[in-house]
């Protein structure tokens, strides 16, 4: 993350699988906000609440799935891509982040109401079946650029999606 924040990050979107919430404290000293969801391997939700709600932290928990708003982006988030893409279809979210297919998508899908929703699975940034990667994206033009993950940076948690 510490890429994705040299680079301009505001924020960091992670898309689940936080198996425990250890795997948080290296970016929270980042002082970025946090939004995240669990994932299938769900580990240690209890603890994953409790640092939910130590405001000092910046980390948002939000269970199965959440809704924010960010640069005035509209913005579901979830672990799979099955519920992202049919929560894209409605129209409305700017923008639907999943994970859970470990590799990297970025595609816009048409809506009900006639326009583009983005949805975008930033892959693994542990690197499980494909390189590790995230996601780097500018909500103000909408843009979304897939970039690997530094080799120094492999101990991150996983499917992380920073937005800046």
């Amino acid at each position: 993350m510490a890429d994705a924040r040299r680079l301009g990050a505001e924020a960091v979107i992670h898309c689940g699988d936080v198996v425990a919430p250890s795997t948080l404290h290296a970016i929270i000293p980042l002082a970025l906000p946090i939004h995240v969801v669990h994932g299938n391997n769900q580990g240690d939700l209890y603890h994953l609440a409790r640092l939910g709600n130590h405001p000092e932290n910046h980390v948002h928990y939000y269970g199965q799935d959440g809704v924010f708003t960010l640069a005035n982006r509209r913005i579901f988030l979830v672990h799979y891509p099955h519920y992202a893409k049919a929560m894209a279809l409605t129209g409305d979210y700017d923008l639907v982040c999943n994970g859970h297919e470990h590799r990297p998508v970025v595609e816009p899908i048409r809506n009900i109401k006639g326009a583009d929703t983005i949805r975008v699975d930033p892959g693994t940034v542990a690197g499980i079946g494909t390189p590790p990667t995230y996601v780097l994206g500018d909500l103000a033009h909408m843009t979304f650029e897939i970039r690997p993950v530094p080799e120094g940076e492999l101990k991150e948690p996983r499917k992380v999606f920073a937005a800046g």
